[in-house]
């Protein structure tokens, strides 16, 4: 079992625990955050099989719990979801005192991380995500948000758990297809600037996207540790902390013009593909080499990962060109890229030519 503490200016240090069968031991330490009640924010499927065993905890720790269930999927983070959890706070009379806890995966937890900020003006919530992705990404560094039909993560804030929760264990239940959509995300923190751990998850690591629990507890380890000391230095995205982004302004636009659907590309699957697009356009502009592109390709097809336009679908490219510029990173209208001079040395770049991005992107097979 690792902690670690992810602290900065501007918000309260909360602890990221890593290991086995901590959902079974969550009400101990969810009990001294909880000083009256807690609600437990979950989805459907999630709740049916790890619910009882949280609430279970929790109970037996002292803690009274009701539990608030949403549809699966990406279509629940919304206006019209996101109004149900309120209004259902609300009903259950919950107070400043009181938490929330998040019980899923990415989805769930920013849909509950935002009602959770907005209801009272903000009240504590605590992270337990049950996916590689939420474990790896979302459930650090204080991002809460919905969807809208203009794009991805429009709608939302800045609002810090009080604690995180990553259960190995739990990601035995997960289908391979969003296992490997974490994996995306284990590889992207090294891809940002670790350059060795990139090597060890193509190599001896590999077996964490199949599900080996030793791989994955060092991998979510690790990349806890490159995304707490980046949001450490940047809370809300002023600078450095964009680099997270490596992969998801190219990513978000083909999700958003797929239209979050449920059957269509998985989040981490979308942001597998934005990796490999933004190092190939590092490439064509001569910023990165051409070896480490293919290599990146490579590793992210052998991790059954798409790493291609067509395998997402049938794209048009200045569709994704606007669905690009209303990125939360661009600014003025111009295009804001995270962008690669290799493996593990990602950077900011600020005002790229959307025409030289559109030629890409019909050179990769979308639609001119």
């Amino acid at each position: 079992m690792t902690t670690l503490t992810v602290g900065g200016q501007g918000f309260r240090p909360y602890d990221v625990v890593v290991g086995r069968g901590l959902l079974a031991r969550a009400g101990e330490r969810i009990a001294p955050l909880a000083k009256g009640r807690t609600v437990i924010v979950s989805d459907e499927t999630v709740a049916a099989i790890h619910g009882q065993a949280l609430s279970a905890s929790l109970e037996a720790a002292g803690v009274r719990t009701q539990t608030i269930t949403v549809p699966a999927g990406e279509a629940s983070k919304s206006f019209a979801q996101l109004e149900r959890v309120l209004d259902r706070l609300l009903e259950i009379g919950l107070d400043r005192k009181d938490v929330v806890v998040a019980l899923g995966g990415g989805v769930v937890g920013d849909l509950a991380g935002l009602a959770a900020a907005l209801y009272m003006r903000g009240i504590d919530f605590v992270q337990v995500p049950t996916t590689l992705l939420a474990q790896v990404d979302s459930s650090v560094g204080g991002k809460t948000a919905i969807d809208t039909p203009r794009g991805k993560n429009l709608v939302g804030a800045f609002h810090q758990p009080r604690l995180v929760l990553a259960d190995i264990d739990v990601l035995a239940t997960l289908p391979d297809k969003q296992l490997r959509s974490g994996w995306a995300e284990v590889l992207k923190h090294g891809l940002i600037c670790d350059a060795a751990f990139f090597d060890w998850l193509a190599g001896d690591g590999a077996g964490g996207a199949c599900g080996d629990p030793a791989a994955l507890e060092r991998a979510v380890v690790r990349s806890v540790e490159i995304k707490s000391a980046v949001v450490s230095e940047d809370e809300k995205e002023a600078g450095r902390r964009a680099l997270l982004n490596l992969g998801h302004t190219f990513g978000h636009a083909v999700e958003a013009e797929l239209g979050f659907e449920k059957a269509a590309l998985a989040h981490g699957e979308a942001v597998a593909l934005g990796c490999c697009l933004a190092f190939r356009y590092s490439a064509r502009e001569g910023l990165c080499p051409e070896a480490d592109a293919r290599r990146v390709e490579a590793v992210i097809a052998a991790a059954g990962l798409p790493t291609r336009l067509d395998q997402a679908g049938t794209f048009d490219a200045d569709r994704l060109l606007a669905l690009m510029a209303g990125d939360k990173k661009a600014e003025g209208g111009a295009l804001t890229l995270i962008l690669a001079r290799g493996i593990g040395q990602a950077f900011v770049a600020k005002g790229v030519d959307a025409s030289s991005v559109r030629a890409f992107l019909i050179e990769e097979g979308a639609a001119g």
